[in-house]
């Protein structure tokens, strides 16, 4: 009793494990092949992409542009340049007696231009953009959002390679544990058929044993398909061939390393706060467009008929652009009610799951609790289980047991073992959820 409570107290407050080398080699190839990890890694690979995209509208935007018009009829200016200065001209003929100002024609000018072209270099740049600014931190929390999901998916993962490891180890000790119980049952076998040709028992002990002989093989074969089970699927969690062996460590201590309630540092956690950055940054976007934008432009080029290249033909052009928005039809009012309701239902969200979460652990805690008792229990029983099937065995090898008591002795020491074995494992289970609970799991970058 007092062995078992410092196990139990350690539970809580000690230290003591053991090399699981060959599992954390496992637990470091299931994350490397794991095909839902390269997923998240592609997503948040597209969110550094996206995010990069979001930071380039703040430079400028360079373009060139070129065209070439060609026109006939439609609308036209007219010009009276004939009626303005061919008054003029015809006085100014007559003041110097000669013909030296030709009388001018009214002109009509195409509004299209024709035989015209405009080459030219645009640039344009976002001088005060709040939307800009505001969706390049919407971009970059989601791509933090993302990282922590990869984090819980990783955890989990963890947890449930941890779980198939033991449930394989836990299959194969019991392969070992019919294996040896039928050795000692065909030894049975061997035994009553040489007493009963020596007439010193009766028939029924013979087919009775006979029957354990089936019983036990029948157990084994079970056994064997249900270790195959737990090793296919071991192999499925780290993506590798389902017949692949497997190298297991040999472990027969128990879980006892100290883990106290860490569950504010639960990535679920950190996720929802990631949220409620993110809502919030929202808001500010959606409030952003009560603000005006202000960006400049520059044109540099060429324009001309006939495709003529001169010092008048060159020009440059430059300027402001403001928009600023006065009325939406209330649009960006009822966003933000829509804003405050998501902050509202994050918070109610976040509440929740750290109780969540805290509960998770305590039952989580309290399975180890129960599963380090039942193992002690069995283990107890296991000892007392394999004197008594000692003193049956001699005794009836003496003449002094009927085979009964032996067959009920030798049942009771092979499911002493399984039971053993069961809660063995069992244990590591329970620790491994425990584990996953409190998030305590170093992960690798």
């Amino acid at each position: 009793m007092i062995k078992k409570a410092i196990i139990l107290t350690a539970v809580l407050l000690g230290y003591q494990g053991y090399s699981q080398s060959k599992l954390d080699g496992y637990i470091e190839t299931g994350l490397k092949n794991n095909e839902v990890i390269k997923q998240h890694n592609f997503d948040i690979n597209k969110s550094m992409y996206a995010l990069k995209e979001a930071r380039s509208l703040f430079y400028p935007t360079v373009s060139l542009n070129g065209s070439y018009t060609v026109a006939e009829g439609g609308r036209t200016i007219d010009i009276p340049i004939g009626d303005l200065m061919n008054p003029v001209y015809s006085t100014l003929n007559q003041m110097t007696n000669s013909n030296a100002f030709p009388a001018l024609e009214n002109q009509s000018v195409l509004i299209n231009p024709d035989n015209f072209y405009d080459a030219k270099i645009h640039t344009t740049m976002p001088l005060l953009n709040f939307e800009i600014i505001y969706n390049e931190r919407i971009k970059n929390q989601q791509t933090s959002l993302q990282k922590i999901e990869l984090e819980i998916y990783k955890r989990e993962l963890v947890k449930e390679i941890k779980i198939a490891y033991y449930k394989y180890l836990q299959s194969i000790e019991g392969i070992k544990i019919y294996q040896d119980a039928l050795a000692l049952v065909k030894e049975n076998q061997r035994v009553n058929q040489s007493l009963f040709k020596n007439d010193k028992i009766n028939r029924t002990a013979v087919l009775r044993s006979d029957n354990e002989v089936i019983r036990i093989q029948a157990n084994l074969e079970t056994a064997k398909q249900v270790s195959n089970n737990a090793k296919s699927y071991f192999n499925f969690l780290l993506n590798e061939k389902l017949d692949s062996n497997i190298e297991t460590d040999n472990n027969d201590t128990l879980p006892i390393d100290a883990i106290t309630d860490n569950t504010q540092n639960r990535e679920e956690l950190l996720k929802l706060t990631q949220v409620k950055e993110l809502n919030e940054t929202v808001d500010k976007l959606t409030q952003a467009h009560w603000f005006p934008t202000l960006s400049g432009f520059a044109d540099f080029g060429f324009q001309d008929f006939d495709f003529e290249v001169n010092k008048d033909s060159r020009y440059y052009f430059a300027g402001l652009g403001l928009q600023w928005n006065i009325f939406s039809g209330n649009k960006n009012k009822y966003k933000l009610k829509q804003v405050e309701e998501d902050s509202k239902k994050i918070s109610s969200q976040t509440d929740n799951v750290r109780q969540q979460l805290l509960l998770q652990f305590q039952v989580s805690q309290n399975n180890l609790k129960s599963a380090l008792e039942q193992f002690y229990a069995n283990k107890n029983q296991k000892e007392s289980s394999k004197k008594y099937n000692d003193d049956i065995t001699k005794l009836y090898k003496e003449g002094q047991a009927i085979y009964i008591e032996l067959l009920d002795a030798q049942n009771q020491w092979v499911n002493a073992q399984l039971n053993t074995n069961i809660a063995l494992y069992n244990s590591w289970i329970a620790y491994a959820e425990l584990e996953r609970a409190n998030a305590t799991f170093t992960l690798k970058n």
